[in-house]
């Protein structure tokens, strides 16, 4: 149960980031690096976003020196999965007027899978960062991946909507 509950709770966390308004940044260099591709490419701003979300999530969980061996390959697996998404979108957004209804359901389909690969990646990564955390890190965590969670679970996840119009389609869905 514990282990589905971490799924779900990096599941919204990395997903987040394709969110049409991202949270506040936590740190000086996040909100500078958002100001910098205010007018860089959808690509860019997404990245920004993704490179956003880690260094909230790092502050709020008050990632330590100690615990930075683990925390590395979590951020380096949201930015991986963010990739992910955001090629498998753009493909989708390219054919969508050339699709056939199955190469829209296979389409559909490949980005479910990525998802949950994605999610799977998510989990062996932040297992071994939980564990290492202090109590009070834990209860931290829990809190802000509930929240994240409760805030996207009315908006829907990153994959309700498959014909988003636009550059930037995951942004009309869903860590």
């Amino acid at each position: 149960m514990k282990k589905t509950l971490v799924a779900l709770a990096a599941s919204c966390a990395v997903t987040a980031v394709f969110a049409q308004s991202s949270a506040p940044a936590a740190t000086a260099p996040a909100s500078a690096a958002t100001a910098q591709s205010a007018s860089a490419p959808a690509g860019s701003k997404r990245e920004a976003r993704v490179e956003e979300r880690i260094a909230q999530l790092h502050s709020s969980l008050k990632i330590t020196s100690a615990q930075e061996a683990q925390w590395t390959p979590f951020a380096d697996a949201m930015r991986e999965n963010a990739r992910t998404m955001s090629d498998l979108y753009r493909q989708r957004i390219a054919q969508r007027d050339t699709m056939s209804a199955l190469d829209d359901m296979k389409q559909y389909q490949q980005i479910t899978q990525a998802n949950a690969d994605g999610t799977k990646r998510l989990v062996d990564a932040f297992e071994p960062l939980y564990a290492s955390m202090s109590p009070e890190q834990k209860k931290l965590a829990d809190t802000s991946f509930r929240q994240d969670g409760e805030h996207h679970g009315r908006h829907g996840h990153g994959l309700r909507h498959p014909h988003a119009a636009g550059a930037d389609a995951a942004s009309a869905t869903k860590p």
